[in-house]
């Protein structure tokens, strides 16, 4: 699962095949041009909208960072559950076609809610992981790593159990590492510092397989490298494993758009420009100019210019 991810939000590899044994006219009736939704309480949530962007170029995204409530790691799950129901609730109301959670904490907290409440797929990023990690182990021992909100959840434990019911899972919170990732520190002696200690904890625990169970923990990849040294272990990050669920999903219920698609829509509810410069800061890209909008918890209010 080290895989690296695309480096530009441009249209890029993995082109989505059509049946060519349909007719043309039937293959453009299957383009549906509907928009996915994404959504982070901060910028975390952009490594999966990038690798959703390298495996379904054709596609129009639209990013929902919740900067006017952001972290969402320490908050109670029930606050949480509901922030999350309200920008679903949102993103439904854009005529979205999926909504991805990319957020530990909030698919923890709100996924199965969200099943019932909406009729539009919803995909967190715990599953996907966590299957990765029940496939990628070979002595059945895995470490997660994520935030407090998401350790105390125990959704990764289920989640990975529910996959493989002989593996033995070790959670452990670290929330300092969402502050740093935000703070442009994720390639620094600061990271390297703070993943120190639990790094070794994993490895004398006797782990083979460690789960990057937030959405801005991929940011850290150099830092965690340099920390792990010449020892093995097996890394897992929801990016990755997410996208390919959505590219599947999207595949089997003929969602897929065609095309020159491919546009990305930002939306914050806070501070439009320091998400610019942070989401350009770690990524040594630019993203479309975020668009400022209001919301509360499952009511969603008017846009603001």
């Amino acid at each position: 699962m080290g895989k690296e991810i695309c480096c530009s939000w441009a249209c890029c590899s993995n082109q989505r095949t059509e049946p060519q044994h349909l007719p043309a006219i039937l293959r453009r009736e299957m383009s549906d041009s509907r928009p996915i939704g994404v959504f982070d309480s901060g910028v975390g949530g952009l490594t999966v909208l990038r690798e959703m962007r390298r495996q379904l170029p054709n596609e129009h995204m639209v990013y929902l960072a919740d900067l006017a409530r952001f972290p969402y790691g320490p908050r109670p799950q029930a606050q949480v559950r509901d922030l999350a129901l309200g920008i679903i609730e949102l993103l439904a109301n854009m005529d979205t076609k999926l909504v991805v959670i990319a957020c530990n904490t909030a698919s923890a907290a709100a996924l199965n809610s969200a099943r019932e409440r909406f009729d539009i797929p919803i995909v967190g990023v715990i599953a996907p992981g966590a299957h990765a990690a029940a496939t990628a182990t070979r002595n059945g021992r895995v470490a997660v790593i994520s935030t407090e909100g998401t350790r105390a959840s125990q959704e990764y434990v289920h989640a990975i159990k529910e996959a493989n019911p002989g593996v033995v899972v070790l959670g452990r919170a670290a929330p300092d590492l969402v502050d740093i990732v935000e703070d442009g520190d994720a390639d620094t002696p600061r990271a390297d510092a703070a993943l120190a200690e639990t790094v070794r904890d994993v490895f004398a625990w006797g782990a083979d397989t460690l789960v990057l169970g937030c959405t801005h923990y991929p940011l850290l990849r150099p830092a965690l490298q340099r920390v792990i040294g010449r020892r093995k272990l097996r890394i897992v990050d929801s990016a990755e494993t997410t996208a390919g669920r959505v590219r599947r999903i999207i595949g089997v219920n003929r969602l897929g758009a065609t095309g020159d698609g491919g546009v990305v829509d930002v939306l914050v509810t806070a501070d439009p420009q320091r998400f610019a410069a942070k989401a350009e800061r770690l990524f040594a890209e630019s993203l479309p100019e975020p668009r400022e909008i209001a919301y509360g918890p499952r009511a969603v209010t008017a846009a603001r210019s």
